[in-house]
């Protein structure tokens, strides 16, 4: 049956396809946008209503072992704040848990209260893919996949040691396709591996990991190479070495400047952006970093905004996860993951008169307001790290409006605007245009999403209608209506209806032989068997292919 709808007179923002507040409308037949329609379908009216497309979060962490010990480690939060199950045409949904970490299908509905649509995880281990695949599949409303961890793979640093690097290429490829990952991640690279090993977390990108000859350089560009040679749709996702630590913005440039002419995405830059000496207070050194960003068009970042307020610690860095639990006392969980990886979680709170974490939170704004180019830039708190992905709002205000962001900087403490662009004043004040690309046509672009994060003909028909008028915060959290695949899911800001999304997964380019090739060594490692090690198709959800194979290159349903 073919369901048409035509979305009339709304504010359009498409900033894709140029498109920049004009009245017109949206059309929609079967799931997609479409250039016409004949008369007479049915209307939607749009009229005083500005029309986005569905949001995009290119990094949160929803899904996977790390997530189910996060909520496991803090019941009390959950216990807080129960949401009722939503009634639904048809039926009721399913009842959840909000908080910090909010149950899988509260976890659906929110993102979907906020008016987005799609969701990658940035941080899963391979091992972990099948957990993270049927959590994913709990997840309504949202199209969602996850970047496999591959920095401190230890068969991968094997090969790299051996100087086999065609083989860790293949190698690299095979553990995505097995996991049905979208992309790569590096976490620390080299120096999870090492701490695991009992030494202490690599303290620079030359540091030797181990008792190997390799680097994390040579992690960094391996990966970064291998990305590009399987054809990904999204480069390596790099989070880099010393995250947190003072003084960190050298190795973070240092990590730039190795990939000089690769492209690469650096994950919640934020937490890499701070100047000052080791083992003193963080200052900020985001003018130093956004400076190198902008003079390199290979590079992309999502910004790991802090908010004050309940956060969870949830990271694949073991070591920082370690060190953050020394520092602070709080509870604190840890997770070795054979031989790939590890997680520490534990929960957190950002205080604004805590003079570190509000240096945290003025070096993100700084990272958003002294970006030249929003298409390389893409809004996120890595949630829950530095705050839920539920005060998306609340930074979009932040940022679109100086008054209200200069009343919040006069709350810092004292010192806390030390070596900061904000001290003077950053009078930028974010368009509706640019939240649109930061928050839905960047992270598309960058994750080979092509069907989405736009409005153009035979774009998925995701879509948020936000009500004009009112403060940013009061409009980003409450849109009037929102449309998924096609049906409206939200109207008149109540949840109506709730449907499945796909998983997106790329289609990495190797040879398949190569899971012959890699059977000794993996066989001689791992405690399961290599043809365990996949994940079948019929656990993913209507999967979406990225790239590859797929004659698009975008997001194709098998």
């Amino acid at each position: 049956m073919t369901v048409r709808l035509r979305i009339r007179g709304g504010e359009v923002y498409d900033p894709a396809n140029g498109v920049e507040g004009d009245v017109r409308d949206v059309l929609v037949e079967d799931g997609r946008i479409v250039a016409d329609l004949p008369a007479g379908v049915p209307e939607l009216d749009a009229r005083g209503l500005v029309v986005f497309p569905g949001g995009v979060d290119l990094h949160c962490h929803i899904a996977g072992s790390k997530v189910t010990l996060a909520r496991r480690l803090s019941p009390e939060r959950a216990r807080a704040e129960g949401l009722p199950a939503p009634e639904l045409e048809g039926g009721t949904g399913r009842a959840g848990t909000g908080g910090v970490v909010p149950s899988s299908f509260a976890t659906g509905y929110l993102y979907a209260g906020l008016g987005y649509t799609a969701a990658i995880d940035a941080a899963i281990a391979p091992l972990g893919a099948r957990q993270a695949h049927a959590e994913l599949a709990d997840v309504p409303l949202l199209d969602s996949g996850f970047l496999a961890l591959l920095g401190n793979n230890a068969l991968l640093l094997s090969l790299l040691e051996a100087g086999e690097r065609e083989r860790f290429v293949e190698a690299a490829g095979w553990i995505l396709e097995a996991a049905g990952a979208l992309g790569m991640k590096a976490v620390n690279p080299g120096g999870v591996a090492a701490w695991k090993a009992g030494a202490s977390n690599v303290a620079g990108l030359d540091d030797p990991i181990g008792g190997t000859a390799i680097t994390p350089r040579v992690v960094v560009t391996a990966l970064a190479d291998a990305a590009a040679d399987l054809r990904l749709p999204h480069p390596l996702h790099l989070h880099c070495n010393n995250l947190g630590m003072p003084g960190n913005a050298a190795t973070t440039l240092a990590t730039m400047q190795a990939l000089e002419g690769r492209r690469a995405h650096f994950a919640h830059l934020q937490f890499h952006s701070y100047g000052g000496e080791p083992g003193g207070l963080p200052v900020s050194a985001a003018p130093a970093i956004s400076e190198y960003v902008n003079g390199h068009e290979n590079l992309s970042f999502d910004v790991g905004q802090v908010m004050f307020g309940p956060a969870t610690v949830m990271t694949a860095d073991e070591p920082a996860g370690y060190l953050l639990h020394r520092l602070t006392g709080r509870k604190w969980v840890n997770l070795d993951i054979e031989v790939e990886t590890g997680c520490g979680v534990l929960p957190f709170e950002y205080r604004d008169r805590n003079r570190v974490h509000a240096v945290q939170w003025a070096v993100g704004l700084e990272l958003f307001l002294l970006a030249r180019d929003p298409w390389r830039v893409v809004l996120s708190t890595d949630h829950p790290n530095g705050g839920s992905f539920r005060a998306y709002p609340r930074l979009i205000r932040l940022l679109m409006d100086r008054a209200f962001r200069d009343e919040e900087l006069r709350r810092l403490p004292e010192g806390a605007l030390a070596g900061s662009a904000l001290a003077d004043g950053l009078e930028r004040e974010y368009t509706l245009s640019e939240i649109s690309i930061v928050t839905r046509a960047a992270p598309a672009r960058l994750a080979g999403l092509t069907r989405k994060g736009h409005l153009g003909p035979g774009a998925d028909a995701d879509l948020a209608l936000y009500p004009k008028g009112g403060d940013a915060e009061a409009m980003f959290s409450a849109p009037r209506y929102v449309i998924k695949g096609g049906t409206v899911v939200l109207e008149e800001g109540q949840l109506r209806r709730s449907v499945q999304g796909v998983t997106l997964r790329s289609s990495p380019l190797y040879d398949p032989g190569a899971a012959g090739r890699l059977r000794p060594a993996f066989e001689s490692r791992y405690s399961i068997r290599m043809d365990n090690y996949p994940v079948a198709a019929e656990m993913m959800r209507g999967e979406g292919r990225v790239g590859g194979d797929t004659p698009s290159g975008g997001s194709e349903p098998a």
